[in-house]
């Protein structure tokens, strides 16, 4: 594991952010959180492909689990029509890009959108 997901909450959002000097979005959020070195880049905001995001997160190393998420997992899940988002559960919620507030926030409560799959470190 990486660093602490609130340590993050405030940082700016960047698409295709990285670096939480210059801002992150939900993959740099996840890539630091569970020390994946390797991340894809120019990547679409937009993508139904939830399956293909899960298996390029499969390939980053990480263990995919079949159970209810707990604080320190990473969830990928439908957050529109056309579009999957990263988070990762905390003891009161979840920690993510938001791109809307502008920055990565803990969003306290449970998910509010359907989960595709979950990691552990």
């Amino acid at each position: 594991m990486g660093i602490d997901p609130r340590a993050l909450v405030g940082v700016p959002f960047r698409l295709h952010g990285r670096d939480p000097a210059t801002g992150l979005d939900c993959v740099g959020v996840a890539a630091l959180v569970f020390g994946v070195r390797e991340v894809p880049r120019g990547y679409s905001v937009r993508t139904a492909d939830g399956a293909g995001v899960a298996a390029l997160i499969d390939a980053a190393g990480l263990r995919r689990i079949r159970r209810d998420p707990a604080a320190g997992d990473l969830v990928l899940v439908k957050s529109g029509p056309a579009q999957c988002h990263l988070a990762v559960i905390t003891d009161a919620g979840f920690v993510h890009a938001d791109a809307g507030i502008g920055r990565v926030v803990e969003t306290p409560g449970s998910l509010p959108w359907p989960v595709i799959a979950i990691w552990e470190t």
